[in-house]
C-alpha cells in the first residue's frame, strides 16, 4: 500500500488523467486481426489458428512450403517494385495497370497509342516483348540468424558489427547459389535483431499479353489516385516465356510459355461484407515501430520537404502534358511516379495527425518506460533509448531536411540526372583506362543516352531546374547550399535570376538534345566533356552533396538505426504477450482481414464496393477531358447492360475495399478468399489509410481492390481476348 502526505494526495482528475493514458497505451499494444504483414513460413505457428476463426479454408501449409508446390510458386515479383500472381498453366500473368505503365508507354506512339486505346494480344505471336523485364520466384526462406550474429557482441563498434555481418551474409548467399542459377539475399528483420535467407529464381523473357486504355486502367488519374470510392480497372497480363527445357533463358524465338508450378484459381462468386480475404506478395516498406520522435520527423520534416518540391515539379508536367499527346506519351509514367509519392504523403500526414498517432505512441511509450523502470535489467539495458532517440532526431531534423531538399530537386533535374550517369565514363578517362574500355563505356553512354532523349523534352526540364534550384536556395541555410547556388543568388550576372541561368545552361550545354549528344559524345575528350555547362553543374551538386549533406546524413541514421534495433528487441521483451510482425522489407509476405467499409468522418459512410453506375457518374459530372475519360464501347456495353456472366443484380461491380495491412510493393497482389481463389487484385489504398506505413489504424485503413469479374468483363466483352479465360480456371 501506498501512502500520500495529505497535500500530495492525487485528485480525481489526476486519477481519470492517468487511467485514460494507461488505456491508450493498452489499446496500442491489443494487435488486431487485421494489422500485420506477416512472413508466410511462420503463420502456421503464430496465425493459422486465427485465420481459420475468420474464414480461412485452407492449410498454412498450402500457402507456403518448400516441400511441395503451394501458392507461394504463384506469386512472384513483377520487375523491381510490384507483385503479380500466375493465373494459368501456361505462364499467363497478372499485375496493375500502373506497374506496366512504364512499359506500355515504351511500346507507344503517336501512330499505336497504346495508352490511350489499350492493347491486345489475340494470339501468342502478337504478343510484346519487353527488354530487361524480368519476374523473380521465391524458392525458400530461412532463418540464419543465429550464423550472422554468432560473432556480433553489444558493445562493438558499428562498423566492426557491420563487417562482421557482411561477411557473414557473404558466406551464406555463396553457398545458397553454389551449382545453382539461383539467387540469393540475407535481409535483416525486426530491426536487424533476426535475418532471412531468401533464395530466389528470375525469369527473363516476359511479353505484353493485354492491357486496358489510360480510360480504364488509370480511371480518375491523380484526382482519384489514393481514394475511395474508385472506378479504376488497374490491371494488365503478361505472359512467362522459358527455354524449351523450362529453364529461364533471355529471349530466343525458341522460347516457349512457361508450364507454371502453381497458379490461382479464379473465383467468379464475388465478394460480400465481412468476408475473409488475405493479400500475398512483397510489400516494399513500413516503419511501424517508429517513436514517436520517428513520426514526429515523417510529419514535420521529410514528407512536407517532399510534398512541397512535387508540387511544383507537378504543376509543371501536368501544363505541358494537358498541351501536348507527343508529351502526354513522353512524361506518362515520370508522371505517376512522382504524384503517387506527392499524394501518398499528404494523405498519410493528414491521417498520421488524424489518428493521434504521436500521442497514442507516447502513452505507449510511457507504459514501455514503466516496466522498464520496476526491473533492474531492463533499466540497465534500455532506458536510455527514448531520451537518446529524442536527442537524436533533434540533430537529425536539420540535416533531413536539406537531404530531401536535395534529392527532391537538384536530382529532379532529369539533366542532372543524365550528366551523372557519365560518371562510368570519366572515371576511366581520369584513371588512364584502356582504348577498348573507354570506347565500350562510351557506347554504353550512346545507349543510354537513346533511351533517356526518347521521353525527354528540354522545355519542360529547363522551368524544373530553375523552380527547383530557387526552391533549394530559398529553403536551405546560405552556409549550406553549394556554392553554384550561392553564385546564383550574388554574383552580378544572374542576381538571383535562376530563369537566366538556366537558360543559360541548356542554350550552352549539349547535353539537352539527342543529335548534339550524340555527335559530341563520340569524340569528345575528359576536357571537353567537363567542360560542358551541364555536366560542371552536376559535378559541383553532386561533390557538394557526397562532401557535406550525405556524409552527416549516414552518420545520424547509423547511430538511429541502431538505437531503433535496440528499441525493437526490447519492445518484443516487455511487451512479450504481443506478436510482433517484422516490418516490411520488399520480401514475401501475406496479409489478411476481411471485406469491410469505412467512416472515414462524420456523417460519411463508405460501402465496400463500386460499381461501373458509379464511373459513368463520374464521367456525366465530369466533363472536362484528361481525368475521367470512358473508352465509348464501355459506355456502350454499360447502356447495353452487357456484362455477360459477371455481373451481380443487374450492376458490374467494380471494386472493393478490405481490411488487410499493405503497403507500397503489394501493388499487383492477388487477393484470395479463404479457399485460396482469387477475387480481386489489390491496387492502392484510401487517402486516410496511407499512414498504415507508419500507424495502422484499423477503423480507417483500407486496401483497394479490382473485382476480379471486373477484369473477366473486360477481357471478354471489351476487348473480345475471351480466348484468355479459356486458359484459366474459373469457379
Amino acid at each position: 500500500m501506498i501512502f500520500y502526505p495529505s497535500n500530495a494526495f492525487p485528485s480525481m482528475k489526476m486519477i481519470k488523467h492517468y487511467l485514460l493514458f494507461l488505456l491508450v497505451a493498452l489499446s496500442v499494444l491489443k494487435l488486431r486481426a487485421d494489422e500485420g504483414i506477416w512472413l508466410p513460413m511462420l503463420l502456421e505457428q503464430l496465425n493459422e489458428q486465427e485465420m481459420k476463426t475468420m474464414g480461412l479454408k485452407i492449410t498454412a501449409e498450402d500457402i507456403y512450403s518448400i516441400n511441395h508446390s503451394s501458392m507461394k510458386d504463384g506469386i512472384l515479383l513483377f520487375g523491381t517494385g510490384c507483385t503479380g500472381s500466375l493465373i494459368s498453366p501456361e505462364g499467363l500473368l497478372i499485375t496493375n495497370h500502373h506497374c506496366g505503365l512504364s512499359l506500355i508507354q515504351k511500346h507507344s506512339s503517336l501512330e499505336h497509342d497504346y495508352l490511350k486505346q489499350g492493347f491486345w494480344a489475340m494470339n501468342k505471336a502478337e504478343e510484346l516483348l519487353n527488354p530487361g523485364l524480368t519476374v523473380t520466384f521465391i524458392v525458400r526462406m530461412e532463418d540464419v540468424s543465429e550464423r550472422v550474429l554468432a560473432e556480433v557482441g553489444e558493445e562493438m563498434a558499428l562498423t566492426e558489427k557491420k563487417a562482421i555481418i557482411d561477411a557473414r551474409i557473404k558466406e551464406i548467399i555463396a553457398e545458397a547459389t553454389e551449382g545453382t542459377h539461383y539467387e540469393a539475399v540475407v535481409k535483416p528483420f525486426y530491426q536487424g535483431n533476426e535475418y532471412y535467407l531468401i533464395v530466389s529464381e528470375k525469369y527473363l523473357d516476359v511479353r505484353l499479353v493485354g492491357a486496358p486504355p489510360n480510360g480504364i486502367g488509370s480511371y480518375g488519374g491523380d484526382v482519384d489516385n489514393w481514394m475511395w470510392p474508385r472506378h479504376s480497372g488497374d490491371f494488365s497480363l503478361f505472359r512467362i516465356y522459358t527455354a524449351p527445357d523450362g529453364s529461364p533463358a533471355p529471349y530466343s524465338p525458341q522460347n516457349v510459355p512457361m508450364k507454371s508450378r502453381y497458379f490461382f484459381p479464379v473465383s467468379t462468386q464475388g465478394v460480400k461484407e465481412g468476408d475473409f480475404a488475405m493479400i500475398y506478395g512483397f510489400p516494399y516498406r513500413t516503419q511501424e515501430y517508429l517513436s514517436s520522435y520517428g513520426i514526429q520527423y515523417v510529419e514535420e520534416v521529410e514528407h512536407p520537404s517532399r510534398i512541397a518540391l512535387r508540387h511544383e515539379r507537378l504543376r509543371i508536367i501536368d501544363r505541358e502534358m494537358s498541351k501536348s499527346d507527343k508529351v502526354r506519351i513522353q512524361y506518362a509514367s515520370k508522371q505517376s511516379g512522382i504524384a503517387n509519392g506527392y499524394k501518398k504523403w499528404q494523405g498519410a500526414v493528414r491521417g498520421l495527425r488524424r489518428a493521434g498517432a504521436v500521442s497514442k505512441k507516447q502513452a505507449y511509450e510511457a507504459e514501455f518506460m514503466r516496466r522498464v523502470s520496476g526491473k533492474e535489467e531492463w533499466r540497465a539495458k534500455y532506458s536510455h533509448i527514448l531520451p537518446e532517440l529524442k536527442s537524436l532526431y533533434q540533430q537529425f531534423r536539420p540535416v533531413a531536411r536539406h537531404f530531401w531538399y536535395f534529392q527532391e530537386a537538384a536530382y529532379a533535374i532529369e539533366l542532372i540526372d543524365f550528366a551523372a550517369e557519365l560518371g562510368e565514363l570519366t572515371a576511366l578517362m581520369q584513371g588512364g583506362a584502356s582504348e577498348a574500355a573507354i570506347a565500350d563505356a562510351r557506347s554504353k553512354a550512346l545507349r543510354r543516352a537513346k533511351g533517356f532523349f526518347n521521353n525527354y523534352e528540354p522545355k519542360i526540364d529547363r522551368e524544373i531546374m530553375a523552380v527547383m534550384l530557387r526552391m533549394y536556395a530559398d529553403s536551405i541555410p546560405a552556409s549550406q547550399q553549394p556554392e553554384v547556388l550561392r553564385e546564383i543568388v550574388n554574383s552580378k550576372k544572374y542576381q538571383g535570376d535562376f530563369e537566366l541561368f538556366a537558360q543559360e545552361v541548356f542554350t550552352e550545354s549539349a547535353f539537352t538534345n539527342g543529335r548534339s549528344f550524340e555527335s559530341f559524345l563520340t569524340n569528345a575528350d575528359l576536357r571537353q566533356i567537363e567542360k560542358d555547362p551541364a555536366y560542371q553543374l552536376m559535378a559541383q551538386l553532386v561533390s557538394h552533396y557526397y562532401s557535406h549533406i550525405l556524409p552527416p546524413f549516414q552518420q545520424l541514421k547509423a547511430q538511429i538505426d541502431e538505437l531503433n534495433r535496440l528499441y525493437m528487441q526490447a519492445q518484443r521483451e516487455v511487451f512479450s504477450e504481443k506478436r510482433f510482425y517484422p516490418d516490411a522489407n520488399f520480401s514475401l509476405r501475406l496479409t489478411y482481414g476481411k471485406v469491410q467499409g469505412y467512416q472515414p468522418r462524420d456523417a460519411v459512410v463508405y460501402r465496400y464496393y463500386t460499381t461501373l453506375s458509379g464511373a459513368i457518374d463520374k464521367y456525366r459530372n465530369h466533363p472536362e477531358k484528361g481525368v475521367y475519360d470512358l473508352p465509348e464501347r464501355l459506355m456502350q456495353l454499360y447502356q447495353d447492360k452487357d456484362y455477360g456472366p459477371y455481373g451481380q443484380e443487374g450492376e458490374m461491380r467494380i471494386g472493393f475495399i478490405t481490411t488487410t495491412h499493405t503497403t507500397g510493393g503489394n501493388s499487383g497482389s492477388p487477393v484470395f478468399d479463404g479457399e485460396g481463389r482469387l477475387i480481386g487484385l489489390y491496387f492502392d489504398r484510401n487517402w486516410e489509410g496511407t499512414m498504415s506505413d507508419i500507424f495502422y489504424d484499423p477503423e480507417q485503413c483500407r486496401g483497394i481492390s479490382v473485382d476480379i469479374r471486373y477484369i473477366l468483363f473486360l477481357i471478354d466483352k471489351y476487348a473480345g481476348a475471351g480466348y484468355l479465360l479459356n486458359e484459366m480456371k474459373l469457379e
